[in-house]
């Protein structure tokens, strides 16, 4: 950290510890970011239309598809079933990472 980022914090918890953010209008609330900060600029648009439509982007509707598969895939007891299973699994897993350009955590 660099010593303006040092100053601002210190002041800001001297300014929690004396009060002086109780009376502020929203305290206390969850900030709702309608933005979509974490969405690449160009995309924002797009996003917010899709989302207000109902829709989910395409990374989260194959995410969402994978949670489905796994939680299947527990409750399969046929093998040569389980292994088709896998086998999508697998591919929609691939194709994740290759949406997101980087490798998933499980």
């Amino acid at each position: 950290m660099d010593i303006l980022s040092v100053i601002a914090e210190q002041k800001i918890r001297e300014a929690i510890a004396q009060g002086e953010f109780a009376c502020l209008e929203n305290a206390g609330k969850p900030i709702w970011l309608d933005d979509l900060p974490w969405v690449p600029e160009d995309l924002r648009m797009c996003y917010r239309v899709l989302r207000n439509a109902g829709c989910l982007p395409p990374e989260l509707e194959l995410r969402n598809e994978i949670i489905s598969l796994r939680c299947l895939l527990r409750t399969i007891d046929d093998d040569q079933e389980r292994t088709r299973k896998l086998r999508v699994l697998n591919f929609k897993l691939m194709k994740l990472g290759e949406m997101r350009k980087k490798p998933l955590l499980f």
